[in-house]
């Protein structure tokens, strides 16, 4: 059963919705690359990983999510110049979504998104349970098992949701980008090498005790 699912961020400033959910619609995956840790690290958010450095993603299709509230405090970004834009409310730095250029289309969201809002429901019942996990090498401490290599069911998943959402329409309107110009709504930052540097050290690989 599909349902509408509120999007809302920490302090309740960013508000916005996921229509049509379902375990069908989306993927949903942990990732433990060292890059989603160090983003939230940036932000400050270290409180939302896991205790492997893993954050909890659901993909779904850009034209899915709308925001009501707050788009002015929508910001993004990149840790390198090519990186993949990763969005946050700038109010409080709660994470938003991770996106690549509009070509590619998907939005990945931090499931602790989900739990802000009035009422929300837990995440295995709305998106249904992870469906893999991926980048285990980068993890904290003892990968979990299964994560530190391909995993092939898991990936042509995804391949296949955003094929279907790219001819399906599902692309536009996009909650991040401009359609007419392709360019992002909201205002981009990209890290310095200086400071991308003084995030890896918080990053995997390395020992839990480290």
């Amino acid at each position: 059963m599909s349902r509408d699912v509120e999007l809302q961020c920490r302090c309740g400033k960013v508000h916005g919705w996921l229509r049509d959910a379902s375990p069908g619609g989306v993927n949903r995956a942990i990732c433990y690359c060292s890059d989603c840790q160090a983003f939230l690290h940036h932000l400050g958010r270290a409180d939302l990983l896991d205790e492997h450095g893993g954050s909890d993603i659901v993909q779904v299709a850009p034209s899915s999510i709308s925001f009501d509230r707050g788009s002015e405090l929508i910001a993004a970004v990149r840790l390198t110049p090519k990186g993949l834009y990763r969005w946050y409310a700038s109010c409080c730095k709660t994470p938003l979504g991770n996106t690549v250029k509009p070509q590619l289309p998907f939005v990945g969201i931090v499931t602790a998104l989900f739990q802000h809002a009035p009422g929300a429901r837990p995440c295995d019942e709305v998106f249904g349970p992870s469906r893999g996990a991926v980048y285990g090498q980068f993890a904290i401490g003892e990968p979990p098992p299964g994560s530190t290599k391909p995993n092939v069911r898991l990936l042509a998943g995804m391949i296949w949701k955003f094929l279907g959402w790219k001819l399906g329409g599902k692309a536009w309107p996009h909650p991040f980008f401009d359609r007419a110009s392709g360019n992002p709504k909201h205002p981009v930052t990209v890290l310095s090498r200086a400071e991308r540097d003084a995030l890896r050290p918080l990053c995997g690989p390395r020992p839990a005790s480290a």
